[in-house]
């Protein structure tokens, strides 16, 4: 692939629909969020994911590139050379047949191997039930910080309060929001998901309840709510594509 032609590609998918990456978060405690896995590309990041079975990572299906990962695990920095880190390749990716640029934006990707499972690294449960509004989630990545290309040093965190159906498709008028997706803000205006976060999971009660999809045109506004994939919409076909690899 040219030299232009991948960096056009890498900055289409990293952006996402609109935009996704953790601005106005945290800093993760060390290995706190030991399921995290990114997405490299010739050591770039790429997308993020989530470790949910030993050869198996769960991410966004605008997240596909048509040349192999690296899937990195077990990694805080996205440029140290921690003593806990992992790395795997992708040998197949299984985004979801019916994915159209907004609906049914997930993915799965198989490594090349099975993840040794460490303090560092860890599986993180499905979540089997739709979540109630209001519910008091957390999504992590290592996207842009500050909504300027300004990708983090290590595992940034935010804090994230799901709505209801009817708030976020009365705030998003331009872009359908259907019962497959779930939304979510931030504590305060102007934080959450970015740019480079694409992929990564919404974490709830423990259990990946989403996937990072897409946001406005300014990362973390709450006049246009993040926008993750509704896990549980898409149990069964997630356990088909385990079951059959």
């Amino acid at each position: 692939m040219a030299r232009v032609g991948l960096a056009l590609l890498l900055l289409l998918v990293c952006v996402g629909i609109e935009g996704s990456h953790i601005v106005n978060g945290r800093e993760s405690a060390p290995h706190s969020r030991p399921y995290m896995a990114s997405l490299q590309l010739r050591g770039q990041l790429v997308c993020g994911g989530a470790l949910i079975r030993e050869d198996f990572v769960l991410t966004a299906a605008h997240c596909e590139l048509p040349v192999p990962y690296t899937v990195v695990l077990g990694s805080d920095s996205l440029s140290g050379d921690e003593p806990t880190k992992q790395e795997f390749r992708s040998i197949q990716t299984f985004p979801h047949p019916n994915y159209d640029g907004h609906m049914n934006d997930i993915m799965l990707i198989k490594l090349s191997g099975r993840a040794a499972l460490t303090n560092a690294v860890q599986l993180i449960p499905l979540n089997p039930a739709r979540l109630p509004k209001s519910s008091k989630c957390l999504t992590a990545g290592w996207g842009d910080v500050g909504d300027n290309r300004t990708l983090a040093a290590r595992l940034q965190e935010v804090n994230v309060t799901t709505l209801s159906q009817k708030t976020c498709r009365r705030r998003w008028r331009r872009v359908p929001i259907v019962p497959t997706m779930v939304c979510g803000v931030g504590e305060a205006d102007f934080q959450g998901f970015c740019s480079g976060d694409s992929g990564g999971p919404l974490v709830c009660n423990g259990s990946v309840a989403g996937v990072v999809s897409f946001s406005g045109r300014r990362c973390g506004n709450r006049r246009t709510p993040d926008v993750y994939t509704r896990v549980s919409s898409f149990s069964d076909w997630i356990m088909r594509v385990l079951n059959n690899n």
